[in-house]
C-alpha cells in the first residue's frame, strides 16, 4: 500500500524497495516477504506489527543484516546495505532474550561493545556512565546481570545497545517476556528513550496495544506482506481492511447494502433497514454489498431506538468499562463498549432486548 508524502515527511533513514525473501528452493520454497516496500523516517518509532509467521522478523533480521533478500534492495540513508554483514551496518538489535553475560556487571555488560569497537577507557567509562543514566540503572551498576530482575535486564540490554551510538535500533519484543504491568512501564521508558536519544527505533511485536502505545508509525503485516502503513490513529480508526480492522483492537462487522457515494461518503442500508453514512478505506469505491465496520466504543446500547436491535448475550466487566455482546435480529454478534461510573452498573442484563446507536462518524466502509 503506498505510504502517504509531503513536504513534512523526515528523512528517510531505512527504505525496503521490492523485497522477497524465499527459504528453500523449488516449489517446496516458502516465501517470507513477498513484495515488501516501506520508508521508515529519521529519528522515529516504528512499529512492524503483525501475527505470528507473518514475516516481520524476518524483515527486522534482513535490516540487521542476519538474512539477506532473495530479490529487493535494502537502503541506509540512500546506501545499499543489502549485502553488508551486520558487523559493518551502523545498527544494533535487542533480541527478546537479551543475551547478556551473567557473569559480567552491569557496567561492564554496558561497556563490552565499545571495548570491541577500541574506544578509550576514557570515553567508555563516560559513555558507560550516560547509558546507566538514561536507563535508570546507576545504582546497580556494579551488581552482576545474574542477579537483577527481568526488567532491569531489559534496561541493560537497552543500554548496551545503545552505548555505540547506532543510528538504527532493532527491537525484537523484548518486552514479551515481562509481567504486565511491568510491560506497561517499559512501554513508556522506550519511548522515552527514543525521544531522548533521537534514534530511529524499529521495533517488532504481535501486541497491538504495544503498537499503538508507542510508535509514530505503525506497519501491519500479515503473509509476507505490508497491508497498512500509517500512524496508530490512521491504523485503528481507519484501517484499510478487515484483516487490519479485525487485528487492531475490538471491532464489529455488519453487511450492508451501497444506495450511493456522494463527497466521500456512501449511504448504506443495513440488514435492519435503517439507512447510515459510512467513510470509505482508501481506495474503495463500494457497489452493491458491502462490509462496514463499526468500533465498540462508537456505538450506545439503549433502552429503544436504534439503528440495529437484538437480545444481550453476555455482560462483561473490566473495571474501567463494560462490554455489552448483543445478538442482533440479523444473527451477528454486536459488542458495545461502555465507560463505567464509580456509583452505578451498566444497566443492561443478559436477556435484554436493546437497541444499539451507531454514532454518526462512526460507520466504514471496507476493502473487499
Amino acid at each position: 500500500m503506498p505510504e502517504p508524502s509531503g513536504p513534512e515527511d523526515k528523512r528517510v533513514a531505512i527504505e525496503a524497495r521490492g523485497i522477497v525473501k524465499e527459504f528453500g528452493e523449488g516449489p517446496s520454497a516458502l516465501r517470507a516477504l513477498d513484495d515488501v516496500s516501506i520508508s521508515i523516517r529519521e529519528n522515529e518509532f516504528f512499529t512492524l506489527l503483525g501475527p505470528s509467521g507473518c514475516g516481520k522478523t524476518t524483515l527486522l533480521r534482513m535490516i540487521a543484516g542476519f538474512e539477506y533478500p532473495t530479490e529487493g534492495a535494502i537502503l541506509l540513508h540512500g546506501e545499499d546495505i543489502a549485502g553488508l554483514p551486520p558487523f559493518k551496518r551502523p545498527v544494533n538489535t535487542v533480541f527478546q532474550s537479551y543475551a547478556l553475560f551473567p557473569h559480567l556487571t552491569v557496567e561492564e555488560n554496558v561497556a563490552f561493545g565499545l571495548e570491541m569497537l577500541g574506544r578509550s577507557k576514557a570515553e567508555i567509562k563516560s559513555r558507560v556512565a550516560a547509558m546507566l543514566k538514561l536507563v535508570r540503572m546507576e545504582e546497580l551498576a556494579k551488581r552482576r546481570t545474574d542477579q537483577i530482575s527481568g526488567g532491569q535486564a531489559q534496561r541493560v540490554a537497552l543500554a548496551r545497545a545503545l552505548a555505540p551510538g547506532p543510528k538504527v535500533l532493532l527491537l525484537d519484543e523484548p518486552l514479551s517476556a515481562l509481567d504486565y504491568k511491568l510491560r506497561k512501564e517499559m512501554q513508556i521508558e522506550l519511548k522515552r528513550m527514543q525521544h531522548e536519544t533521537g534514534i530511529t527505533f524499529v521495533f517488532v511485536t504481535h501486541d497491538q496495544e504495544e503498537a499503538l502505545t508507542m510508535s509514530d508509525r505503525i506497519a501491519v503485516m500479515s503473509k509476507g506482506r505490508v497491508l497498512q502503513v500509517g500512524s496508530p490513529w490512521d491504523i485503528y480508526d481507519k484501517p484499510a481492511d478487515r484483516f487490519v480492522a479485525d487485528f487492531i483492537g475490538e471491532t464489529n462487522f455488519l453487511t450492508a447494502s451501497v444506495l450511493g457515494i456522494e463527497n466521500g461518503l456512501a449511504r448504506v442500508r443495513l440488514k435492519s433497514g435503517a439507512e447510515i453514512v459510512a467513510t470509505l478505506a482508501e481506495g474503495v469505491s463500494p457497489k452493491g454489498e458491502a462490509t462496514i465496520v463499526v468500533r465498540p466504543e462508537h456505538a450506545r446500547a439503549v433502552t429503544s431506538g436504534g439503528q440495529v436491535a437484538g437480545a444481550v448475550e453476555n455482560v462483561v466487566y473490566f473495571g474501567t468499562d463494560t462490554h455489552i455482546h448483543v445478538r442482533l435480529d440479523a444473527g451477528d454478534i454486536f459488542m458495545v463498549r461502555q465507560q463505567n461510573r464509580r456509583t452505578q452498573s451498566c444497566g443492561f442484563e443478559v436477556g435484554d432486548r436493546v437497541g444499539i446507536e451507531i454514532a454518526s462518524d462512526a460507520a466504514q466502509v471496507l476493502r473487499d
